[in-house]
């Protein structure tokens, strides 16, 4: 397995539109990055949000998740409630390769004030925008910026294409919009 350079995400986006809108190279004066590194590709985060509320008490099941547990709200800042979360969804839409897999990491800029982003791998033969899960760690209300980098993704190459591809098995989240809730 390898790790694949920038060199590589440029070839795909020009080749297979992997990524789009994509951004050549790195942005971040005055933002948080994102764009094209050396070994990766830090996306940004769309300025529409899905914000984690309890005033329903609703019970969080995975197998049974209502849109009422969310306040939804665009706007260019997002603040996440304190021991609390926000979804949204990366501005690019992304095309992942059937001999790829993609792992994603926080920013180190978030992580750092006690935002942690999640995302689960970019399995091979998915695409569609990413949902983001923001998780505020402190007792303060964080902020996080819309349309500036929120995760890094790092393409890593298989051996070999799998058996069957996200595709082939039509996975629930293939080719997902803007912000994806939970399915079962």
């Amino acid at each position: 397995m390898t790790v694949l350079s920038d060199k590589w995400i440029k070839k795909m986006v020009k080749e297979k539109k992997m990524i789009n809108p994509f951004v050549k190279k790195q942005h971040g004066r005055k933002k948080v990055s994102y764009g094209l590194s050396s070994f990766g590709y830090d996306a940004r985060v769309s300025n529409e949000f899905k914000i984690f509320t309890n005033v329903n008490s609703e019970v969080v099941d995975p197998k049974n998740f209502t849109k009422n547990n969310f306040i939804s709200k665009k706007a260019d800042v997002c603040i996440i409630p304190p021991n609390s979360f926000v979804l949204a969804s990366t501005v690019e839409y992304f095309k992942i390769p059937e001999d790829v897999i993609v792992i994603c990491l926080g920013k180190s800029t978030y992580a750092r004030c006690g935002i942690i982003v999640n995302v689960t791998p970019l399995e091979p033969g998915w695409e569609g925008h990413v949902t983001l899960e923001f998780s505020n760690t402190t007792p303060l209300p964080a902020k996080i910026y819309a349309k500036e980098g929120a995760a890094q993704f790092i393409f890593i190459k298989g051996n070999e294409k799998p058996s069957v591809t996200y595709s082939d098995r039509k996975g629930k989240y293939m080719k997902q919009l803007g912000v994806t809730l939970p399915k079962v």
